[in-house]
This record gives C-alpha cells, sequence and structure tokens, in this order.
C-alpha cells in the first residue's frame, strides 16, 4: 500500500505501479484528483478507482463516475464502508482464482497461510510466503523482480537489493528438488 498527498505524487506512482486499486481524493493539491482519474483512464490500466469528495451531490458522484472511477463514495463515510468497497474493487481486477493455489505439486492455501510440496508441509517466513504466492498467482508467466519488490515488500525497499534474489533462493532451497522455480535471464522468475 502506498500514500501520497498531492496529485503531481500519484501521477509519479501510478507511472511506475501497477495497483489493483486507486483510493482518490477529488479534492487533491498540485494535480486534481479528477486529472488522476483521466490519466489511469488514458493508459488503460486494469487499475479500479474509487473516488472520494467531500461534496455528496448526485451531480458530482455522476461527474466522478464519467471520469472513469468505478465507484464513488461521499465523505464522511464510515471506514468500514470504504474497507468493503475497496475489496470489492480489488475482487474485479483480476479473474477468480480458486482459494487454495496448487502448480508443480505446490498447494498453497492463502487463508490458511499453509504450504504443501507432495503432500509436505513447508514453513516459510512471511516474505517467502508472499513471493511464492504471487509466482504462484502468475499461472505459469515470468514475473520480474521488480513486481515481486512490489507485490510482496513495501514501498521502502531498496530497488538495487538483492533481497528478491536471497529469497528465491531460500524458496528454492525450501521447496526442495526438483526445482519448481525457474529463472528467466533477464525477464524474472516462474513456476
Amino acid at each position: 500500500m502506498d500514500v501520497v498527498y498531492d496529485g503531481a505524487a500519484a501521477l509519479e506512482r501510478v507511472d511506475v505501479n501497477d495497483y489493483d486499486v486507486v483510493v482518490l481524493d477529488r479534492d487533491l493539491p498540485l494535480v486534481h484528483g479528477d486529472d488522476v482519474c483521466r490519466r489511469i483512464v488514458d493508459l488503460g490500466l486494469p487499475t479500479r478507482v474509487l473516488m472520494l469528495t467531500a461534496s455528496g451531490d448526485i451531480s458530482d458522484r455522476v461527474e466522478g463516475l464519467e471520469l472513469g472511477a468505478d465507484d464513488y463514495l461521499p465523505k464522511p463515510f464510515a471506514f468500514a464502508e470504504l474497507t468493503a468497497r475497496v475489496r470489492a474493487l480489488g475482487r474485479r481486477t483480476t479473474s477468480p482464482l480458486p482459494p487454495v493455489l496448487e502448480r508443480a505439486g505446490i498447494k498453497l492455501d492463502p487463508n490458511r497461510r499453509e504450504v504443501f510440496r507432495n503432500g509436505a508441509e513447508i514453513q516459510l517466513a512471511p516474505k517467502e510466503f508472499a513471493v511464492l504466492e504471487v509466482l504462484m498467482r502468475g499461472e505459469g508467466t515470468v514475473v520480474s523482480a521488480e513486481q515481486l519488490l512490489e507485490k510482496a515488500w513495501d514501498e521502502n525497499t531498496d530497488p538495487f537489493t538483492n533481497v528478491v534474489r536471497v529469497t528465491v533462493m531460500t524458496l528454492r532451497r525450501k521447496l526442495g528438488e526438483p526445482a519448481v522455480i525457474h529463472t528467466v535471464p533477464g525477464a524474472g522468475y516462474r513456476i
């Protein structure tokens, strides 16, 4: 989760990160929230936008939705409603996956935080679990180190660190032979 306080910073983040959901205040300083929403739509991103505003006017809500926002929430709002709307929008960004992910003899249950390989349970550290989950959700596609940093670590992680390489190496060792995580030189990793 990233937090920014003005529209210019929001535009910078949207240009370099893949977000499932953006919660966007309409009245941002520097660059208006409407312009940020237009940029997300113009980029053709699968990102869902939840627009927030102090105005509860129907015309303002309609205008926000016509800009390309997927949902609109007037202030003040209950935090529980905001959370529920973000989760609902997040479910729309990707095709639904089974609750338990299975691939190459690995069974990963995100809800129970359990991993099994050929029936034997494997204990993973939180970052190892997160990396494995991202790779398994990739369904065989190549996942770059940058994508792993973005999805398994926070924004303060040094992008020039070797933390992804070390985590993948440890994960390979814990998963055992034959290796299921493959390096694609110059591109990333896949299962």
